[in-house]
């Protein structure tokens, strides 16, 4: 029986227009309903994920930016897991060496030196996620979400870094050139004590190695009593695995990359013909008691 459903955003959750479909929503609620908890794991901020979760209706623990930090259903932050400054330094200064661009996540915002790259990197992301969307209305999405305040424009991420009042949670990088990012991903491998995934076809993720999906899933369900033998977990890119690899059900979406898919043990419909509202209702009439 499935006693959790834990959900990625991006490319699974949301349709093409960033939203939460009525029939995702719907399967949602039924499943919370009958006592199945929902939880939903993204690489985004807090803020980025709550506003469309909230559009939508839906309440439910949030496991934000790749695990870097957990919020319960009151918005409360119950779990963290950053990158010490002298990490974060040695990230930063790593990436510069290449050239390439990078947003930094924090406790207090996202942040960007760039804010046309950072346009850039979220069109990316979308179009990842939804390639069957046309370019103006990837980059309307984009605009939105700095004109909602999700992102912020510094001059420099070096005071961040010596903030003491703000926890580094994540490095977003972003380059159309594959030989920049192999470049920076082979200057990351040689530094301890993070995790670096994607969730774009030109991106990386660069969290703390206590920072992933997976572990912030396991230790939730832990907290809650409840079974990873018994949870389901659908997502459709790199930085979703790790939590497949904690939940007894893995679905890959339709749109998912062939390594999810082929290390899933179930698939449903892509994210833009309701797959999660698909896999839920196949596990509540086949698994829930």
């Amino acid at each position: 029986m499935i006693t959790s459903i834990t959900s990625d955003m991006d490319g699974t959750l949301l349709n093409e227009h960033q939203e939460v479909s009525e029939a995702n929503k719907k399967a949602i609620l039924d499943a919370q309903n009958q006592g199945v908890e929902f939880i939903v794991a993204t690489g985004r901020s807090y803020e980025e994920a709550r506003y469309v979760l909230k559009d939508a209706g839906i309440s439910c623990d949030i496991i934000c930016v790749n695990g870097a930090e957990v919020r319960n259903k009151d918005g409360e932050i119950i779990h963290q897991a950053g990158i010490p400054s002298a990490h974060a330094k040695e990230i930063a200064a790593a990436l510069n060496d290449t050239g390439i661009y990078f947003e930094v996540y924090t406790d207090k915002g996202t942040y960007t030196e760039n804010y046309e790259m950072g346009i850039e990197l979220i069109v990316d992301i979308f179009t990842t996620a939804n390639p069957g969307v046309t370019e103006t209305q990837v980059r309307q999405a984009a605009r939105e979400r700095f004109e909602k305040g999700h992102i912020k424009l510094v001059e420099d991420y070096g005071a961040l870094f010596n903030d003491e009042s703000q926890l580094v949670y994540k490095f977003l990088v972003f380059s159309f050139e594959a030989e920049q990012l192999k470049a920076a991903n082979e200057k990351l491998k040689a530094i301890d004590g993070i995790a670096v995934s994607s969730s774009g076809k030109e991106n990386l993720e660069v969290n703390s190695i206590d920072a992933q999906k997976g572990v912030a899933l396991q230790k939730l369900l832990k907290d809650k009593g409840l079974s990873p033998e018994q949870a389901m977990a659908m997502g459709d890119n790199l930085n979703d695995l790790s939590m497949m690899k904690v939940a007894g059900r893995p679905v890959a979406m339709g749109n998912a990359l062939d390594e999810i898919k082929e290390f899933c043990t179930f698939q449903t419909a892509s994210n833009r013909e309701d797959g999660v509202a698909k896999a839920i209702r196949e596990a509540l009439q086949t698994l829930v008691k």
